[in-house]
């Protein structure tokens, strides 16, 4: 049994679509990986990160989260290294990767992964979950799956 086949009918199914709902994609993968919180930004020309479609961020929090340099924050970092950045609890964590304001979400384990296809990065996925968690292997895999598959319906 492969990878891809484990991925939800629900999300392979809108990927199918020629135009995706990307919310309905971010909340299928979040009922998957039973998480509350989520994001999906996309790489604009201009090499930023712009927000495409989120679940669970407090309304004043949107703005910052709205366009994020590659670097900055999770997501950021997930996007520069193209590699997947996971916290346990992004409550207590001090490593300076996650940004001041994302203590504000309040979600605590947390897991962003790179959207690449042919390792060129089109984006990244974020998913949260409000208690302190760490991420199977197989977990990070099946995002990075799904984050392989959203990358396909972005090539231009």
């Amino acid at each position: 049994m492969s990878i891809t086949s484990e991925i939800p009918k629900t999300i392979t199914d809108e990927l199918g679509n020629d135009h995706p709902n990307w919310e309905l994609v971010l909340n299928a993968t979040l009922n998957f990986f039973d998480c509350t919180t989520g994001t999906i930004h996309t790489l604009d020309q201009n090499s930023l990160l712009q927000l495409t479609a989120h679940k669970g961020i407090p309304e004043f929090l949107i703005p910052k989260l709205t366009t994020i340099p590659i670097g900055k924050g999770m997501a950021g970092i997930a996007a520069e290294r193209k590699k997947p950045v996971e916290m346990c609890n992004l409550q207590t964590d001090d490593s300076g990767v996650a940004r001041p304001s994302a203590k504000d979400t309040k979600v605590e384990g947390s897991l962003a992964a790179p959207l690449l296809h042919d390792n060129t990065l089109y984006g990244t996925i974020g998913i949260a979950k409000p208690i302190p968690y760490d991420f199977s292997e197989k977990e990070i895999s099946l995002l990075m799956q799904i984050g392989k598959l959203i990358s396909k319906k972005m090539i231009k």
